[in-house]
């Protein structure tokens, strides 16, 4: 059986991150010196390093920015960009906040949380433009909608988000959030769904757990949290800290041409971009290239920001998943919402 994807989502842990932030100053740090200078460089001066943590081992979402290191595309806007896997899957928004990396990929409803939590990190791409993570039945189970899970177990990945995602699409169809019971089953969302020990789980994403439920004889429904109350989030989205925008704004607007170009790569050529991400697959963590290539064709409509350019964050979306967390207790103080969030021009 392959494994289920380990939870990459989880809660900011308050204590943890003011520890980072406060270690980040001594002097500490192992990974590359952030920017200090917010002007891009002359052709005559070196590549300015940047370095970028993932929020998970290298799978098809990240396609883009290998594309952009091995056509070099980076190198074009003269960067030297670092692509790092983290070792636990709270590190990326962690060690950005600290300035001890200079961009991590991390998930908009968190950035928000993350906020409130005082923590100094701002979104500067969407990168995938809607929710990854749907609510999954199995396909015989003859539940259609989240008010037939009245009475029912469903599995969630041991976050407050996912519970009270869950809650709002069974009130949103007309059901009772209470009648169903909530199970925290960790990391083992497949197993749980497969083995009947839920009717359901809320964590799993459609472009992974539900391709590798499919390919091992347990089809899945999955149904969309955005018809059913919960606000059409960003999946993906590219951070830096408030300060290192400071610092380097001109280069981060570098790295968005060079992955706006590995983008489009992508797009046109998803073959030979999918070939070049094995190239980099973790060898804890080995590609299906089935799954992988069936991952992508769900995603690329997914990053399709339509007229805007790739990454454009729309306001109106950041303020209805602000007001969707605030409702339901998820931000720990008021924030502004047009601080969580910059579109680098």
């Amino acid at each position: 059986m392959i494994s289920s994807r380990k939870s990459h989502k989880l809660l900011l842990p308050v204590i943890s991150l003011c520890l980072v932030l406060l270690l980040s100053g001594c002097g500490n740090n192992e990974q590359s010196e952030p920017a200090t200078a917010n002007s891009p460089p002359s052709e005559s001066t070196q590549p300015h390093k940047l370095t970028l943590m993932l929020d998970w081992y290298p799978n098809a979402v990240h396609s883009f920015l290998y594309a952009a290191e091995q056509n070099g595309y980076f190198t074009e806007e003269g960067l030297d960009v670092e692509i790092k896997m983290p070792a636990d899957s709270n590190d990326a928004l962690k060690l950005v906040a600290a300035n001890q990396i200079d961009l991590a990929l991390s998930y908009q409803p968190q950035v928000l949380m993350a906020r409130a939590e005082k923590i100094p990190v701002k979104s500067i791409a969407a990168i995938v433009r809607h929710p990854l993570n749907h609510l999954m039945v199995p396909a015989d189970s003859g539940i259609s909608s989240p008010k037939d899970l009245a009475g029912k177990n469903i599995g969630y990945s041991s976050i407050p988000l996912y519970e009270a995602m869950v809650r709002t699409m069974i009130k949103s169809d007309g059901g009772d959030p209470q009648a169903s019971n909530l199970i925290d089953v960790g990391f083992d969302l497949i197993p749980a769904i497969t083995t009947g020990q839920v009717d359901g789980i809320m964590g799993g994403f459609i472009n992974h757990e539900q391709l590798i439920l499919e390919k091992e004889g347990h089809p899945v429904t999955s149904i969309n949290p955005t018809d059913y109350g919960v606000p059409d989030y960003y999946e993906l989205v590219l951070v830096a800290s408030e300060q290192g925008l400071q610092n380097s704004e001109a280069y981060f607007t570098k790295f968005m041409k060079a992955i706006t170009k590995g983008q489009q790569f992508v797009q046109e050529h998803p073959d030979q971009a999918l070939a070049q991400l094995l190239k980099h697959e973790d060898a804890t963590s080995p590609l299906d290239q089935t799954i992988e290539q069936a991952s992508l064709q769900i995603l690329l409509p997914l990053m399709d920001a339509g007229e805007e350019p790739f990454g454009y964050q729309d306001p109106a979306s950041w303020e209805k998943v602000h007001q969707w967390l605030s409702e339901n207790g998820l931000l720990s103080s008021e924030i502004k919402t047009e601080d969580a969030f910059i579109n680098l021009k």
